[in-house]
């Protein structure tokens, strides 16, 4: 497995996943709060970059303190906002179907948007508690009517506690297959998400890396923004996964524990 822990602790700015890379579930991984020490040691931008549209960046800190962290809301940023943030430039004070938990809703009203579910503009979906079989029939329904459908992100699957979880992408699955369109993703690996990142560092690529569990959304987000790409093997991605792919991550760690010196 190849990795330059020299290269890798010469950049400035980090782009870092938190499922499976700082923590599982309400469990904190293993040298997570050394590396972010580390972090705020040595004065390198970071931020924290998730998939997963459940949490505000408010609720995230919060989270990471009762872990034992402390790292401010500004150093979070989640598919629910760069959902929200797309649907704004797309249709500005638009109107949305949304399933999902409150920090997608509240990212969706931030922006000026409303819920509606007669007849929307967008029918959302990220991860959700309360999906059931009536949610599934009113998306359809309004989708099938002419709401365009948008997915946080396309992760099929998650990581908890409890072992690996449906996340959006199989969410939404049921009711692209119902409907005959097909969702789209505004999430890692799109290159969207990436580049909202970057602004909010206030980082170039070439000082940045990104550090992810997931050969699918993290490291072909880095690679296809030519930014350096460094897999853990703490979350997702197990070792013989890595070669079932057409590219490859340029270094592979066990965990974040390896990177403070």
């Amino acid at each position: 497995m190849h990795k330059d822990l020299n290269l890798i602790r010469a950049k400035g700015a980090f782009i870092i996943d938190m499922d499976g890379v700082i923590y599982h579930g309400n469990r904190l991984l293993k040298g997570a709060a050394e590396f972010v020490a580390w972090l705020q040691k040595n004065e390198k931008k970071f931020l924290f970059l998730t998939n997963s549209s459940e949490r505000s960046p408010v609720e995230l800190s919060q989270k990471l303190a009762r872990l034992g962290i402390q790292v401010g809301p500004e150093h979070f940023y989640t598919s629910a906002l760069a959902t929200a943030a797309f649907l704004a430039s797309q249709r500005p004070g638009g109107s949305a179907f949304a399933i999902g938990e409150p920090g997608l809703i509240n990212a969706l009203y931030a922006v000026g948007y409303t819920m509606n579910n007669v007849n929307p503009d967008y029918v959302v979906v990220g991860e959700s508690r309360s999906y059931n079989l009536e949610t599934l029939e009113k998306a359809v329904k309004l989708v099938l009517a002419g709401a365009r459908l948008i997915g946080t992100n396309p992760d099929m699957t998650g990581p908890t506690e409890a072992g690996i979880v449906p996340a959006t992408g199989a969410l939404i699955a049921p009711i692209e297959l119902s409907t005959g369109r097909k969702a789209y993703f505004v999430g890692k690996p799109n290159p969207l998400m990436m580049r909202s990142a970057l602004r909010a560092l206030g980082a170039t690529r070439e000082m940045t890396a990104i550090i992810g569990d997931r050969m699918d959304t993290d490291m072909i987000a880095g690679v296809e923004t030519e930014i350096e790409t460094v897999l853990v093997l703490s979350g997702v991605t197990q070792p013989g996964d890595i070669d079932q792919f057409a590219y490859s991550p340029r270094h592979v760690l066990e965990g974040v524990f390896e990177i403070p010196e």
